[in-house]
């Protein structure tokens, strides 16, 4: 159950870091542009604001890889703590932004939140 849960904190991880790297770098390209549905001119003047969401989730993906590389009890507390940090900011992001980050932030960190309590 311990590598199960390993690999879904890893997952949600990635998931992160592809987030990071579409909000920071690729807002005002073809796939920020797809996922934002804004047109060039609307990307460009909230591409600020998407790199500053970019970063928190790439804060998000550090506490998680720091999570899985920390020994018990220190990486089962940070790995809880953060996923704990997504599931929120994905119910927050899906009530207030977009019904979609339900399903990509909220669920894989509450599948990932659940197998690490569930291993623990």
């Amino acid at each position: 159950m311990e590598t199960t849960a390993n690999i879904l904190v890893g997952l949600v991880a990635a998931l992160h870091i592809y987030i990071l790297v579409l909000e920071m770098f690729l807002w005002e390209k073809g796939p920020g542009l797809r996922l934002s549905g804004f047109d060039a001119d609307l990307a460009r003047a909230t591409a600020p604001l998407a790199a500053n969401q970019g970063l928190y989730n790439g804060f998000l993906a550090a506490g998680l890889i720091w999570g899985l590389i920390a020994g018990d009890p220190t990486g089962f507390q940070v790995k809880v703590f953060f996923l704990s940090c997504v599931l929120v900011a994905g119910v927050y992001g899906g009530a207030t932004a977009n019904r979609r980050i339900l399903i990509a932030q909220a669920l894989p960190g509450a599948l990932a939140l659940a197998a690490v309590l569930g291993a623990g």
